[in-house]
């Protein structure tokens, strides 16, 4: 089985969005799947707190799974270099010390969130009408960050050789057996919150090993071979050059929005949070279909890099970027459209729907700014650079929330003050990490120019 891809030539628009679908596919799948853990314990769990237990959560798991997820995007950018540049050897290698190193983090992080899961709750002021059962709902879905490491790499091998096809299958068939058992666990066993945390990690170790069975049958060379599965030294140092800031950046982005959990838990009205949950999930929804693009941008400038063609580097950040803020603005658009509706698929209360709407209005009008941040650190990222643009990050967008949060919303202490640090965040972060993108790649352009100089042969 060889479903390879090769990114190096052809038409951009048509390979980008081909390439792009099935990753929003899996994306939309995923965070549907997700939201279904909340639709279930809010309308047949029968405690009137599962849905707030579980929103309470969410940022923490983001923080968590945020960061094997930046280790995948690690793992996809080495990997699309060196299939772009041929090196054989560095591919096998890449791959076999990626998979190693990511089950590790995984294995760290499940540690991680099962014994602190009661300290970061308390850290967001969890209410304690909320925090028993958060808590029961944190520990049990610690024991799936192991195998959601093994599928981001996974996940990050096939899709940086061009197959985005075989990672929406194996989510849709996890994702389809996650809902019958939310429904079993919650419906017939009533284990209320614990059920969809179980049902989770089930569906999580499907879903790995799917994907890990897959890579031991592919006949390309993104394949997994049992023998070669040991760690090379050189690897893991650029595995985690690229890997680790990236896992910082989601996990710093989550633990900014920490700072804001407790901000909207400072309302001291179970309808704010509430709503302020329900709401939230539009972002997990319209984040996943844009990152796509920010995949497909980090893949192929990573495969044109390493074939040294610099003109189709910077038109796949140029495309991926149109692609991600057309998207933004059609997705934007229609949650301010159509956003009580989505609402009440979480909620009835009209109070908690109206205090959602307070976020959705905001956020909607919002979403497609964030693609100048995101795209840009994906196009550094595929082209080798991980560090700045993370350090760009914390400092633009999640030090500056934090310092709005004791600031602006401390000031005027309503719930717009709150939700406008996102679009300003983004606005600022993007306009640093353009700026870091512009002189990388001026730096890269010129090596390629000087290194086909010596070798024209080399050149296309």
């Amino acid at each position: 089985m060889n479903d390879e891809k090769d990114l190096t030539s052809g038409n951009l628009w048509k390979q980008i969005m081909l390439f792009s679908l099935p990753l929003m596919l899996s994306n939309v799948l995923q965070v549907l799947f997700n939201l279904s853990d909340i639709f279930v314990v809010s309308n047949f769990s029968g405690n009137p707190n599962s849905l707030g237990a579980v929103g309470q959560t969410s940022t923490l798991v983001v923080l968590f799974t945020g960061f094997a997820i930046g280790m995948g995007s690690g793992v996809n950018a080495l990997t699309a270099h060196f299939i772009g540049s041929k090196s054989d050897k560095d591919l096998r290698e890449t791959i076999h010390t990626s998979a190693i190193m990511c089950l590790i983090v995984g294995v760290v992080l499940c540690a991680i969130l099962f014994f602190a899961a009661g300290l970061c709750l308390k850290l967001v002021d969890t209410s304690p009408t909320f925090f028993a059962d958060a808590k029961l709902y944190l520990k049990i879905y610690a024991f799936g960050m192991p195998a959601l490491a093994l599928y981001n790499f996974g996940n990050g091998v096939l899709s940086a050789s061009g197959d985005t096809k075989r990672p929406l299958i194996y989510l849709a068939i996890a994702g389809v057996i996650n809902v019958l058992l939310n429904l079993f666990f919650v419906i017939v066993c009533k284990l209320d919150v614990a059920g969809v945390a179980i049902a989770s990690i089930i569906s999580q170790y499907i879903s790995a090993i799917l994907i890990f069975i897959s890579l031991l049958r592919n006949k390309g060379g993104a394949c997994v071979r049992l023998k070669y599965l040991k760690i090379t030294p050189d690897k893991a140092k650029k595995v985690l050059a690229l890997g680790l800031p990236a896992g910082f950046q989601n996990s710093i982005f989550s633990i900014a929005n920490l700072f804001i959990q407790k901000a909207v838990n400072s309302f001291n009205r179970d309808t704010i949070v509430n709503g302020n949950t329900a709401a939230a999930n539009a972002d997990a929804l319209i984040y996943d279909l844009l990152a796509a693009y920010y995949t497909a941008c980090s893949s192929f400038m990573g495969q044109n890099f390493g074939a040294g063609k610099k003109d189709r580097m910077r038109a796949s950040y140029r495309i991926s970027l149109i692609y991600s803020f057309g998207t933004g603005i059609l997705a934007g658009g229609a949650l301010l459209l159509f956003g009580r509706n989505f609402l009440r698929i979480f909620t009835k209360n009209p109070a908690e729907i109206e205090d959602g709407m307070q976020r959705l209005v905001v956020m909607g009008a919002s979403y497609a700014v964030s693609s100048f941040m995101d795209c840009t650190i994906a196009a550094s990222r595929g082209m080798g650079k991980s560090f700045v643009p993370t350090i760009i990050v914390i400092s633009g967008s999640c030090v500056f929330r934090v310092v709005w949060i004791y600031t602006i919303f401390a000031h005027f202490h309503t719930v717009a003050s709150l939700y406008l640090l996102y679009p300003c965040s983004w606005i600022l972060t993007a306009i640093a990490e353009i700026i870091y993108y512009a002189i990388t790649y001026k730096k890269i352009s010129k090596k390629l120019d000087e290194k086909q100089a010596e070798n024209p042969a080399a050149a296309e």
